[in-house]
């Protein structure tokens, strides 16, 4: 795999997790942008150590959440006041306790789906393929293996560097990966 067309970038396994948190904050000083990190279980520090920032899912949640009830409420108005003005029992055209329980029914359904697909988009998933699956090393990822994927499309990817370099951050093995 000469050709870089030809390949994802390069897979690194690691042999705890403090060596995995300690090579990516070492490759992010020194300018590498591209990186992903697997993990069989939460590994403390490894967010912060990729740059992770906040996906804002609380925004989304709150305008789902205020265009849902709105539009309820809008529409509950319209049909007592506007398009079926019907007296019923001396109570007003526009009674609103009575449009309250729909409206927070909605508001609340609204506020989840939006924080989920927030979360989803944000997190880029679901994503049934990557390609460090056809590794088959990488299978350990979900057992006891901890893995970094330094991505050849990164500016400062070099592949004659990453292999001077990465073992001396500690990487038990490191190959090539396809597209």
């Amino acid at each position: 795999m000469t050709d870089g067309s030809e390949r994802y970038g390069l897979l690194a396994r690691f042999d705890t997790p403090e060596a995995l948190v300690a090579a990516v904050r070492a490759l992010r000083d020194e300018g590498f942008e591209q990186l992903e990190a697997f993990a069989p279980y939460p590994v403390e520090g490894l967010a912060e150590a990729l740059g992770f920032r906040s996906r804002k899912v609380f925004i989304a949640a709150f305008v789902t959440a205020a265009v849902g009830g709105i539009l309820t409420y809008f529409m509950q108005w319209y049909a007592a006041v506007i398009s079926y003005p019907y007296i019923s029992g001396g109570k007003p055209l526009h009674s609103w306790p009575a449009f309250i329980p729909a409206t927070f029914a909605v508001l609340v359904l609204l506020t989840v789906w939006g924080a989920v697909f927030a979360m989803l988009a944000g997190n880029r998933l679901p994503k049934p393929y990557h390609p460090a699956f056809n590794i088959p090393e990488f299978a350990r990822a979900s057992e006891d293996g901890f893995f970094l994927v330094i991505a050849a499309s990164d500016s400062s990817y070099d592949q004659s560097y990453l292999s001077q370099r990465l073992p001396a951050l500690d990487a038990a093995a490191f190959e090539e990966v396809p597209v």
